[in-house]
């Protein structure tokens, strides 16, 4: 159920995008405008022990795709969307904001831009996350598939159905609108998933998704040890604005809680869909910017309410 997480102002909301926002040549012209942009890729690639702009700029595909690599370039893309903000309309801009919230991997974008992650803890934990979470996947054969034309019920149904048909599991783990679900799980219940959404179910389509695995399920759990070890050494404070947690829709600002909500995040729904209607339905929210590449948090927000989506400012990456 959407509502309105208390304690929380939406009027000015930081919207950061996950994986697969990504797109070779991003970045480019960005940093080639904006030189403290410049400076965070540099001081990323000094982390990561490659040239991170280069494999934003130039690719190959294959390559910035890869759980490992995309993970960080989109967190680092989006810290520096955050500096391009401040270049053009001036630091006040960015004091202005009254919320921050992230989709998956965003999450440790607005954890970043509300202070309560510094940037170069962010870029190390994003690192492993990435690295955990592509071994995890590695180990068992588990994909993704995105459901549209079915509302959250019948979803959930199609789910159940995948599942008997297959003798395997798969559930859903991004719930990003109405009628636009992302499921998770073994592979040949995603398979079995995608071939009856249609004809049984009535899905307008049913695509599975390039992803190296099942993400936000079970099938994470081998990631959480490596992730908890990353966040254990990174020094995390109180955010100074509320970031909205994709795990149960609610803020969190004590650091040792923030911790334990991001080793859960790996293994749970996203709850993007609940975290946006709330902040519609407070009748609050008047300004949103979406800070990174692409432009997928207002293509979402556009589905769940489209004069709010008119409201958000696409600094794009």
């Amino acid at each position: 159920v959407a509502r309105p997480a208390s304690g929380v102002d939406y009027k000015t909301a930081f919207l950061f995008p996950g994986q697969g926002a990504q797109t070779v040549g991003m970045c480019k012209e960005l940093t080639d405008e904006c030189p403290a942009a410049k400076e965070l890729f540099e001081k990323a690639s000094g982390i990561l022990g490659y040239d991170l702009l280069d494999r934003c700029v130039n690719g190959p595909k294959e390559l910035l795709d890869t759980t490992a690599v995309s993970q960080p370039a989109i967190f680092v893309s989006s810290m520096a969307a955050v500096e391009k903000l401040k270049q053009d309309e001036g630091d006040s801009a960015v004091e202005k904001a009254t919320v921050a919230m992230g989709l998956s991997l965003g999450e440790y974008s607005a954890l970043c831009f509300a202070g309560a992650l510094d940037f170069e803890d962010g870029v190390r934990i994003t690192k492993a996350r990435g690295e955990a979470m592509q071994a995890a996947a590695d180990a068992v054969e588990s994909s993704m598939v995105s459901v549209i034309g079915l509302d959250s019920a019948k979803t959930e149904e199609l789910c159940k159905k995948a599942s008997e048909d297959s003798g395997k599991k798969v559930q859903i783990a991004n719930y990003l609108c109405k009628g636009n679900y992302t499921v998770s799980g073994d592979k040949e219940a995603c398979a079995k998933l995608a071939e009856i959404a249609k004809p049984e179910f009535k899905a307008r389509m049913a695509v599975p998704l390039a992803v190296a695995g099942a993400f936000h399920t079970d099938f994470m759990a081998p990631a959480v040890d490596k992730l908890k070890e990353a966040l254990k050494s990174a020094d995390i404070k109180s955010p100074r604005i509320p970031v909205v947690s994709n795990v149960d829709s609610a803020p969190h600002s004590d650091p040792a809680e923030i911790r334990d909500i991001l080793a859960k995040q790996v293994t749970a729904p996203v709850r993007w869909e609940q975290q946006m209607k709330a902040m519609v339905d407070s009748g609050a929210f008047e300004k949103g910017y979406e800070l990174g590449p692409g432009k997928v948090i207002a293509g979402i927000m556009k589905r769940i309410d489209k004069a709010a989506a008119g409201n958000i400012t696409n600094v794009t990456a």
